[in-house]
């Protein structure tokens, strides 16, 4: 059930039932010369619509930019500050705790979300209190990043070896194959991809990794192995949220 194409009597006969929804984000930044601009957010959502039909699921709108500001240094890329992105956040949860959500079940397709996410969640809980909103210590956040699922990492490691990487994956440019099949690129890339660098301004990751990969061999991607990643992930994340939803 997508909220989106919800009416608002629908969303009220939702809660009846469930006070758990689904919420993707991704981001919109580079991807290497073969990665779509999109990459984080068409797979967080691809696989979030896919939890949802498989658990029933309410799904948020996908929340397409993130905190992607290391890769601002190549054309395209759109990035939240993390203090914009931490009250986006509040404000998206505010909304939907008082209409009786409080379970937030975040499916992320990018890393660099990470460690704003976890800042918001707090600033969320913090701020429901504040407001004295009736549900806000019933309120909880949880964070699903799909390419962590640990049957994902398993087959990346099996398909791709080393060259999986980091940033720009195989794996992931692989799903979005398989979602967007009219939309596949083919560009030459250089055998010699620079990994291990940490990461601090968008000048400095640019001059590091000068095509925008960070280790990874996307060129390995096939559509077939997207639909392979997608199905774990659903299935891996389904399990989640379930259990999110009622912890023994």
């Amino acid at each position: 059930m997508l909220l989106h194409l919800s009416t608002w009597p629908e969303v009220e006969a939702y809660l009846q039932q469930s006070r758990g929804i689904i919420l993707p984000i991704g981001s919109t930044e580079q991807h290497g010369p073969i990665g779509l601009i999109g990459t984080d957010a068409i797979c967080a959502e691809a696989i979030a619509r896919g939890v949802g039909e498989a658990t029933q699921g309410m799904v948020g709108p996908t929340i397409n930019v993130g905190m992607a500001l290391h890769h601002t240094a190549f054309p395209g890329t759109i990035s939240l500050r993390p203090s914009t992105l931490i009250q986006v956040i509040r404000d998206y949860l505010t909304c939907l705790a008082k209409a009786g959500f409080s379970k937030f079940y975040f499916i992320n397709g990018h890393g660099g979300n990470i460690a704003t996410l976890k800042a918001a969640f707090s600033e969320t809980y913090a701020h429901l209190e504040d407001l004295q909103i009736s549900n806000a210590e019933q309120v909880q956040c949880q964070l699903a990043n799909w390419f962590m699922c640990s049957s994902v990492y398993k087959l990346a490691q099996e398909l791709y070896g080393d060259e999986e990487g980091s940033h720009a994956t195989p794996s992931e440019v692989a799903i979005t194959q398989y979602v967007y099949p009219q939309a596949i690129k083919q560009a030459s890339l250089s055998p010699k991809v620079p990994s291990g660098h940490r990461i601090y301004s968008a000048t400095d990751f640019r001059n590091h990794y000068p095509d925008g990969r960070m280790g990874s061999n996307p060129g390995l991607a096939k559509p077939e192995h997207g639909k392979q990643f997608y199905d774990l992930a659903v299935k891996e994340l389904s399990n989640g949220y379930l259990e999110f939803l009622n912890p023994e």
